[in-house]
């Protein structure tokens, strides 16, 4: 087996597509993570701007396995944003919003990449695209780009650690409820593990995602394309 048929059979996705997503991983983790950053600071907790990370810098928000496993697996990370709840004035609330903000820059970002590819293909803007080969990379990388936004608003919404969903959980349970709660967080990296290494169990997790985030991508753009009369 050559490199590039062994590549191809390892990767969640074809190889000539890899340069489009891995484009837009680093854009989609960073604003993620960004927003992250902005709302705790913007809250009171300074950690993350200490620390650098209430920017647009991709570097800085770069993590090299999370980024792998998404690549080979269909799901990671990026480097998680320390945030210290205690600097809140409404710890719970403020939680819940600055955990948020991840997800939900995952969704804009889907929301105005579909607005901008209907609108270009509503304006007339690829039909003067005769290279074949520039108009299939750009319906590729829109493809990508925003199917994987929604997909990361969708994946990062899951309950477990350490997603987005847990800490959500985390802030609006009752008190009483933590502890037990917490007691699940050493099993949360067993159970991407799991879904990593046996045969078919993608199907009945990650790929469901996938479908949900490619409707959402189909549901938006034919709302643009009802508001642009076509």
């Amino acid at each position: 087996m050559d490199v590039v048929n062994f590549l191809d059979s390892i990767l969640r996705y074809p190889l000539e597509q890899l340069p489009f997503y891995l484009i837009t991983l680093v854009i989609a983790f960073t604003v993620h993570e960004f927003s992250h950053a902005y709302f705790a600071n913007k809250f009171g907790d300074p950690t993350a701007k200490l620390l650098g990370r209430v920017t647009l810098n991709p570097a800085v928000h770069f993590d090299l396995l999370g980024t792998i496993l998404l690549v080979i697996a269909g799901f990671g990370w990026a480097r998680p944003v320390p945030v210290n709840r205690d600097n809140f004035s409404k710890p719970r609330l403020m939680g819940v919003i600055v955990s948020i903000a991840g997800p939900l820059s995952n969704l804009l970002l889907g929301v105005v990449g579909t607005l901008i590819y209907v609108m270009l293909a509503q304006l007339g803007a690829l039909d003067s695209i005769t290279n074949d080969k520039l108009l299939e990379a750009i319906f590729l990388f829109f493809n990508l780009f925003n199917i994987m936004n929604f997909f990361l608003f969708l994946f990062n919404l899951i309950p477990l650690p350490p997603l987005d969903g847990y800490r959500i959980l985390e802030d609006i349970v009752p008190r009483r409820m933590l502890g037990k709660l917490q007691q699940i967080e050493h099993w949360s990296f067993l159970i991407f593990v799991l879904i990593l290494i046996i045969p078919g169990l993608q199907n009945y997790t990650i790929n469901p995602l996938y479908r949900a985030a490619q409707a959402m991508y189909y549901q938006f753009a034919e709302l643009f394309l009802m508001l642009f009369g076509a």
